[in-house]
């Protein structure tokens, strides 16, 4: 008996690991990134939403479009009075397209406040394929009570671009 298992234990030991047939392939996969500028946004210099000088007898809203043009419904703008959209400059990769969001806000002159909405002149565009940059405008809608106090108001709002 011991032999049969020392002969048994013995072939085991002798005979090699042997795999099973099988049909197999192997190929190299391909990896890729690409780098791009990144997207910057820069307020022009001098521009401002600007709503105009009015007077508010009359609860209402003052809309200046994307082009700078104010129409009032219910306050009366002033003879003489300037209006404008505010201006941005996009910065980036050559070619490639953005969103554009712009948020709402409200001007103050001391303990007095008025909100606006925002609309920019479009709601995505595209940076030159040369130089990389575009440029948008913001027009808005200011809504003015109509015992609405004295004074120059002053605010801000958040306006943000992202690659498409």
């Amino acid at each position: 008996m011991k032999k049969i298992v020392f002969a048994t234990l013995a072939a085991a030991v002798a005979m090699p690991a042997v795999a099973a047939p099988g049909d197999t392939a192997s190929a190299d996969g391909t990896a890729v990134a690409e780098i791009v500028a990144p997207i910057s946004l820069t307020h022009d210099t001098d521009a401002a939403l600007d709503f105009g000088t009015m007077v508010t007898d009359t609860a209402g809203t003052v809309t200046v479009t994307a082009a700078g043009g104010a129409t009032a419904a219910g306050p009366k703008l002033l003879t003489g009075s300037t209006s404008s959209a505010d201006a941005f400059t996009v910065s980036g990769d050559a070619g490639r397209g953005f969103s554009i969001v712009t948020g709402n806000g409200t001007v103050t002159a001391g303990a007095n406040s008025m909100a606006f909405t925002t609309t920019p002149s479009a709601a995505t565009g595209t940076l030159n394929a040369t130089s990389g940059d575009a440029a948008f405008t913001v027009g808005g809608v200011l809504t003015v009570a109509a015992d609405q106090a004295a004074g120059a108001y002053t605010g801000s709002y958040a306006a943000t671009v992202s690659y498409n």
